[in-house]
């Protein structure tokens, strides 16, 4: 029996900084990457090589992964959602830098915030925390804006509004995971169904986008993929599932709004993105919105 927590302790703090330092790496990795490898394909080989390696590590843990416990439909639907998540974040890198990217990406935590205590009345938000997500939205909004009228970081609304769209998948995905069945089966189910139905779809999603598949990686491209596979969707993910079978996902979802400050530091230090005063803000507003849901009572 999971023994659930009503707090973010030091585990759960130190996990989830370590998460949103890597998963802010990742997206400049990724974009680095699209020179080499196309964007669904890529997305479509890391949760191959995630799927292959969950599977080994269930068989030497002896977790199962295929008994009958009810929870298929709902892992279908979760993993369709986070397959389609990923196909947007992809496919966005394309249009928008990763930093800018990210910041809306993580506005996940209004569609868990909104829908969530609709099926868990212990998710429920007091007043302060919803002003902290209001904080956040709207620093999302105005970093939005910037998108649409070209400022400094150019026209990139068609790659904000896919991460805005990856966002609310995500979202979906997490209120999935702990309104259904799927909050009673192990970390490790609940992440295999997401990658395994992301394994199925996204490279037929991939050859209906007319994306070329070449498999002679560079050592960049080969290292990138690695990196993206085994740490990335297989061993932060599979720590995110265990956070969140353990503790709020309210408080989780928001904690996570870190990660774009690491996507803005790394996109500028090595894609040379453009940080521009509209993103900064947005930023600053992201990290009181932070504080303010993270807030104890009393």
């Amino acid at each position: 029996m999971t023994v659930r927590k009503d707090h973010l302790d030091v585990t759960a703090t130190t996990l989830l900084l370590a998460c949103c330092l890597f998963w802010g790496f990742q997206q400049v990795l990724v974009k680095a990457t699209l020179a080499e490898v196309p964007p669904v394909f890529q997305a479509a080989v890391r949760f191959a090589g995630a799927t292959l390696l969950l599977w080994i590590w269930c068989r030497m843990r002896g977790v199962a992964l295929f008994t009958r416990d009810g929870s298929l439909g709902a892992g279908l639907l979760a993993g369709a959602l986070f397959a389609g998540e990923f196909a947007c974040i992809y496919l966005g890198l394309q249009h928008t830098s990763a930093s800018r990217l990210t910041v809306f990406l993580y506005t996940s935590p209004f569609w868990v915030a909104a829908l969530l205590p609709l099926f868990v009345k212990t998710e429920r938000l007091r007043p302060v925390q919803w002003a902290g997500l209001a904080c956040a939205f709207a620093a999302v909004a105005f970093a939005l804006r910037e998108g649409f009228l070209g400022g400094g970081a150019g026209v990139t609304w068609p790659g904000d509004l896919l991460g805005l769209a990856a966002g609310a998948l995500w979202g979906l995905t997490t209120v999935t995971i702990r309104s259904t069945t799927l909050a009673r089966v192990s970390a490790e189910k609940m992440l295999y169904y997401q990658v395994a139905v992301s394994t199925i779809v996204l490279p037929f999603l991939s050859a209906g986008l007319g994306e070329h598949w070449d498999f002679e990686f560079s050592a960049f491209a080969a290292v990138s993929l690695l990196v993206q596979t085994v740490v990335g969707a297989f061993a932060s993910y599979l720590a995110w599932m265990w956070m969140l079978g353990r503790y709020p996902a309210t408080k989780i979802s928001v904690f996570v709004f870190f990660t774009p400050i690491f996507a803005l530091l790394f996109g500028a230090l090595w894609l040379r993105e453009a940080v521009t005063p509209s993103l900064l803000a947005a930023l600053a507003l992201v990290a009181a919105g932070i504080v303010l849901v993270n807030r104890k009572p009393g």
